[in-house]
């Protein structure tokens, strides 16, 4: 493992290709990130993950996928969950407690057992963004509620549920995403909320995780760094660490969403630089594949010893 690189990676298409197999080999990423691109059938897909852990020799190689319910779903095909939203489950935890807990068991049972039978190991869930009014619709029903303590509840039902399925989680997008008025896909949100306020609202739901994982928010918070995003700054990293108090791995949201504005090359050097233990690379560009992965360093002792807490939760 010590010679794997800091980054996770996507690929191109339902099998890796000579290039693609070339990369894994030379630059050895510390992950793989899957897509409805990648996936057309069950044993298409757990071929395609076999394909990626023999390269590694490693059955318990990390590979991720978005597989959150609603409209964020890359199974979509033969696993609809378009009605299963963050939302349906925030209501239903208001109005009928002990139906939401069997209902929501069974979904994340299910969710398991399918990503599981293709060889996925950690579940880009669960979204503890606020849903706020006025906010962009990038996050809307994705969001269980307006009310953090709510929010925060629910995250740890999920969490705690997943690892008990040997599925990994990584909460998201830390330090809150909820107030962006834009898509951090295309645009740059600016958040104007002081921190008194942000520290009530939309960073308490991040607060006392168990997730081995998170992923930053590309969002300026403009009272606490005026220029970088949560992403590339150190202020934000250091506050995620200091009075969120999350003290496991923090990965950067994809690298190469339009909110980032340097290069590839320069987006992941700040990452890392800011204090991100991971970057993230969706796209299955292999050029810029490779302007990722050359700048990235290799796996701290940090890295090493937070993976075999994910280890023990997916064995």
């Amino acid at each position: 493992m010590n010679n794997r690189r800091s980054f996770i990676t996507g690929i191109k298409s339902t099998a890796l290709s000579i290039k693609e197999k070339k990369f894994l080999q030379q630059y050895k990423p510390w992950g793989v990130i899957l897509f409805s691109r990648n996936i057309k059938s069950l044993k298409q897909a757990k071929e395609l993950t076999n394909q990626i852990k023999r390269i590694f020799k490693d059955k318990s190689y990390p590979i991720l996928i978005d597989q959150e319910g609603g409209r964020v779903s890359r199974v979509k095909f033969f696993f609809n969950t378009d009605a299963l939203t963050g939302e349906f489950f925030g209501k239903l935890y208001l109005k009928d407690r002990v139906k939401f807990y069997n209902y929501y068991k069974i979904f994340i049972k299910q969710t398991s057992l399918l990503l599981k039978s293709i060889g996925v190991n950690i579940n880009t869930l669960p979204v503890l963004d606020l849903r706020l009014k006025g906010s962009s619709s990038i996050i809307g029903n994705r969001s269980f509620s307006k009310d953090p303590k709510i929010v925060s509840k629910i995250g740890d039902i999920c969490i705690n549920n997943f690892h008990s399925h040997n599925i990994a989680t990584v909460i998201k997008h830390i330090p809150g995403h909820g107030l962006a008025k834009v898509d951090s896909h295309k645009l740059t949100p600016i958040v104007n909320k002081n921190l008194k306020y942000l520290l009530k609202n939309d960073f308490l739901t991040f607060k006392k995780k168990s997730s081995v994982f998170a992923m930053t928010a590309h969002i300026i918070y403009k009272n606490i760094d005026n220029s970088n995003t949560a992403t590339h700054s150190k202020k934000i990293i250091q506050l995620i660490r200091n009075k969120i108090k999350f003290k496991n791995i923090i990965m950067s949201d994809d690298i190469s969403m339009k909110s980032l504005k340097s290069s590839i090359k320069g987006n992941t050097m700040r990452a890392f630089d800011a204090g991100c233990d991971l970057v993230l690379h969706c796209n299955g560009n292999i050029k810029e594949m490779r302007d990722v992965a050359i700048n990235s360093p290799l796996i701290s002792k940090f890295i090493i010893k937070k993976t075999s807490q994910f280890h023990k939760i997916i064995s």
